[in-house]
């Protein structure tokens, strides 16, 4: 497999595998307290997992600013410090939130505000340009997300963004952002349950990359929830919401699901890999477009997801399996 992909139609090439920087910014909540976060997090162990990321290859940092309330930018921004030109950062934008509280505070879907969040982005990362810019609105408005693709567009002119795009499930919408001259990818959910033929399809006929959010399921993939451990409270899968499946009632993860994982393991674990290499595996195999961008919290984790792009895609025939596996 070729370790390095081009980033659709921007020419910036970048890592097979980006990394996710969710998980690192730490807790943060919605006003009735509902989890957002992945737990407690180390920074120092954040950034160090950060540069031995960049060690063993990897080149693609996928952040946003409501993570962690801004929290996850400053703490890529200082793991990245002086090899910031050696890498590609794209954050999101459209969330509101409150950085002193941790809070979530609703939604801004306006062009002012895209430039309010740019500007605050760059300030977090310590740095003068964005390189994939992403509306985190999943479900905005078509009309209203054309208006924020023309913004991107003076952006991109301004020298502050190189090229831009949706983060969201829905190809039409997907569609929208494309027809700007500099939208270069769709953000969206691929794994191994839950595959993603219409937007993979809409990447290729438009020449889009597809950087794949979820790609090892919120963890079910990684096999290490088969005992059923206890999620800390400041898990957003202890308390999940209608749109994480695999958590069930939040007393761990659904033994239907594990259920799921363990029937595919033999597929995923061939060739020597982990589990959770064998999911980011699956997704190369589906298309020569996608960037897995799996989550960390240590060394370890990011070492693991890294000594996938080795292993390389899984074939053809693995695939068949997995669709057999899974009946569909």
């Amino acid at each position: 497999m070729e370790t390095n992909r081009t980033l659709g139609r921007s020419g910036i090439r970048v890592s097979a595998l980006g990394f996710g920087c969710w998980a690192i910014g730490g807790e943060w909540q919605t006003p009735d307290g509902q989890p957002l976060g992945w737990g407690k997090v180390d920074d120092d162990e954040s950034v160090r997992a950060i540069r031995r990321a960049l060690d063993l290859g990897v080149t693609f940092f996928d952040t946003a600013d409501a993570y962690g309330t801004g929290h996850s930018e400053r703490v890529l921004g200082r793991a990245l410090g002086k090899r910031r030109d050696d890498v590609v950062v794209a954050t999101k934008w459209g969330n509101l939130f409150d950085e002193r509280t941790r809070t979530a505070d609703g939604q801004d879907a306006s062009p002012e505000h895209a430039r309010r969040a740019l500007t605050a982005s760059l300030a977090r990362l310590g740095t003068d340009h964005v390189d994939l810019f992403q509306l985190h609105l999943s479900d905005a408005d078509p009309e209203q997300a054309a208006r924020l693709r023309d913004a991107c567009e003076e952006f991109v002119r301004e020298g502050l963004v190189r090229a831009y795009a949706w983060s969201t499930d829905d190809p039409a919408r997907a569609a929208v952002f494309a027809e700007g001259r500099h939208c270069t990818a769709v953000q969206h959910a691929l794994n191994v349950f839950q595959d993603a033929p219409a937007m993979l399809a809409l990447c290729e006929d438009l020449d889009l990359a597809s950087v794949n959010r979820s790609p090892l399921a919120m963890g079910l993939l990684t096999g290490r929830h088969s005992g059923r451990p206890a999620l800390e409270a400041g898990d957003i899968r202890s308390r999940p919401p209608a749109w994480l499946p695999g958590f069930g009632d939040g007393s761990g993860a659904d033994p239907q699901w594990l259920a799921r994982v363990e029937a595919l393991r033999d597929v995923l674990t061939s060739g020597g890999r982990t589990p959770a290499q064998g999911a980011l595996a699956w997704i190369w195999a589906r298309s020569p477009r996608t960037v897995p961008i799996p989550g960390f919290r240590s060394v370890a984790q990011a070492e693991e997801n890294a000594g996938a792009i080795a292993k390389g895609p899984l074939t053809a025939g693995q695939l068949a399996d997995v669709d057999r596996i899974l009946g569909r």
